[in-house]
């Protein structure tokens, strides 16, 4: 066995041996496969990939940590919002708590549990799972539902925000939008170039085919040096564009890195794509697809746009460390100090906290919500 094969199971040898041909039915006659496409099939080919797998890909023994994985204090401050939305909506009809990409339940067990503490879960609330892996959509649900049989609160699951039908509530999507497939444009100073790979006997080339797809308003920068990358998502625009659809009152909360266009421009003329496997950076994305995560700064100059096109408004864009704070999480600490048996303990409760405020320095919260309506009411229903 080869140094790069140490620590792999069996299925990861099955898994590089039908991903190339996977990736070769979407490919065009001359094997060209747009980075969209490869991220695709990388991340969510049936049976290869990444968030396909049968194991984790979180925490300790995964690959890579979300903000829940670290300390608690996150999901319980999360549902302290969520909480609020919840309340000021009119009673009736049932609220929904939404999660896109729910991944291993980590975030959801702690909203639910944060709920049915203090004050107690809000009448008539329901969890929901949008999750379109089927092994992580069954390890969430499972988790999830645990918790929600213990506070009172009914937990369900599909593949799609569509089958849930318009709703009033709360969305909430950690660490999404950036997993979600992108396309690389290469500027030459003439024109764009759609970057991918090309699948060949001899495995994947990284490859270019000029740009013949269009980019949807708000199309892309100008005036900027040959040889920039620019990465758009379609998938996590189309994302914010179903919340919009469906979500007729309430809050859409989006948890997630990146910048402004222009930063990510100025900052990253190569792009911003990034792998990992086992909590390291993988120098080569294309070396074994489905075998690491792979990831993009999120475009919130695009997301917004997108957002308002869509007919959401925008209730705060800022730092999530800044969110976290004005939504409750020096009292929730203070708490969680009291309430830890040991000072080695309360060391570590602080640790952690310490972590959210400060050790997700390029994570931002954007809240979307409705229009306001023809009653004058906005998007938590509060007049």
């Amino acid at each position: 066995m080869g140094a790069t094969d140490r620590g792999r199971s069996p299925a990861d040898a099955e898994r590089r041996e039908s991903t190339p041909g996977l990736l070769r039915r979407s490919a065009g006659p001359d094997g060209f496969v747009p980075f969209d496409r490869f991220m695709e099939v990388a991340l969510y080919g049936e049976g290869v990939g990444f968030y396909a797998r049968a194991d984790s890909p979180f925490g300790r023994e995964g690959d890579y940590y979300t903000a829940a994985h670290v300390s608690p204090l996150f999901a319980r401050t999360i549902a302290e919002h969520v909480r609020s939305v919840l309340t000021a909506l009119p009673p009736g009809a049932p609220r929904l708590i939404v999660e896109l990409g729910p991944g291993d339940g980590t975030l959801g067990e702690g909203v639910v549990h944060g709920l049915a503490l203090g004050r107690g879960v809000p009448e008539g609330v329901e969890y929901v799972l949008v999750e379109r892996s089927r092994p992580l959509s069954q390890r969430g649900f499972e988790r999830v539902s645990t918790a929600g049989n213990a506070a009172g609160v009914p937990v369900r699951r599909t593949e799609g925000i569509g089958e849930v039908g318009p709703f009033r509530g709360v969305v909430l999507a950690n660490e999404l939008l950036d997993a979600q497939p992108a396309r690389r444009l290469l500027w030459e100073g003439k024109g764009w170039r759609e970057t991918g790979v090309r699948v060949t006997d001899h495995g994947l080339e990284p490859a270019s085919e000029p740009c013949e797809r269009p980019v949807p308003a708000p199309g892309l920068p100008t005036g900027i040096a040959p040889g920039t990358i620019v990465e758009v998502s379609p998938f996590a625009e189309a994302l914010v564009r179903e919340v919009a659809d469906h979500l007729v009152s309430g809050l859409g909360l989006f948890l997630d890195y990146g910048m402004d266009e222009s930063e990510i421009v100025a900052a990253h003329p190569s792009g911003t794509l990034a792998a990992v496997r086992k909590h390291r950076s993988v120098v080569d994305p294309l070396q074994d697809p489905g075998g690491s995560d792979l990831s993009v700064f999120v475009n919130f100059t695009r997301i917004r746009a997108v957002a308002r096109t869509a007919g959401l408004r925008e209730l705060g864009f800022r730092r999530q460390g800044e969110a976290l704070h004005e939504w409750g999480l020096p009292t929730l600490l203070e708490e969680a100090v009291r309430a830890a048996p040991t000072s080695e303990e309360r060391v570590r409760v602080h640790l952690a906290a310490k972590n959210l405020l400060f050790g997700f320095d390029r994570f931002y919260a954007l809240e979307l919500a409705p229009s306001i309506g023809p009653d004058g009411s906005n998007a938590t229903g509060v007049t």
